[in-house]
């Protein structure tokens, strides 16, 4: 080994693009549409890496709540780097989380429809929906994912 490579010498990351506004706004479209067609009014929240808000929408006619719930889905999604349809199990009693939701002042939310977004393998935001079944939101926060590839 060479004078100029130390043993303990950390190989370059290649940077990431963040998770741009044009990005954000790709994703509350996709998920509005995927929910427009299955005929549910819903609230889209985009998160960058850092959890600041980078795009919402609340259909009209979306349930107040959903607004709320769809943020608190994307902060939980990426705190956790989890989908949060993966994580409702471990905020039962037993579960590994179990006593996360009560433990923090955070706006954690253990409910189907949260899904972290990654680019290159890095975790650059993420995106939660609120106003249909969780199943719904969960389904339609993936299309989003699908549409920003």
């Amino acid at each position: 080994m060479s004078a100029a490579t130390p043993a303990t010498a950390v190989p370059a990351r290649t940077a990431v693009a963040p998770l741009t506004t044009g990005d954000a706004e790709l994703l509350v479209s996709a998920a509005r549409g995927a929910a427009e067609r299955a005929g549910v009014a819903v609230s889209v929240t985009v998160l960058d890496a850092g959890g600041h808000l980078l795009a919402f929408r609340r259909d009209d006619r979306a349930v107040l709540i959903s607004g709320e719930t769809s943020t608190r889905k994307a902060f939980t999604a990426l705190q956790l780097d989890a989908p949060t349809a993966d994580l409702v199990d471990a905020v039962r009693p037993g579960g590994l989380f179990h006593t996360l939701p009560t433990a923090l002042d955070r706006p954690l939310l253990f409910i189907a429809g949260g899904l972290p977004v990654h680019r290159d393998g890095r975790l650059i935001g993420a995106i939660g929906v609120g106003g249909g079944a969780p199943d719904q939101d969960h389904g339609f926060a993936a299309a989003a994912l699908d549409a920003l590839v």
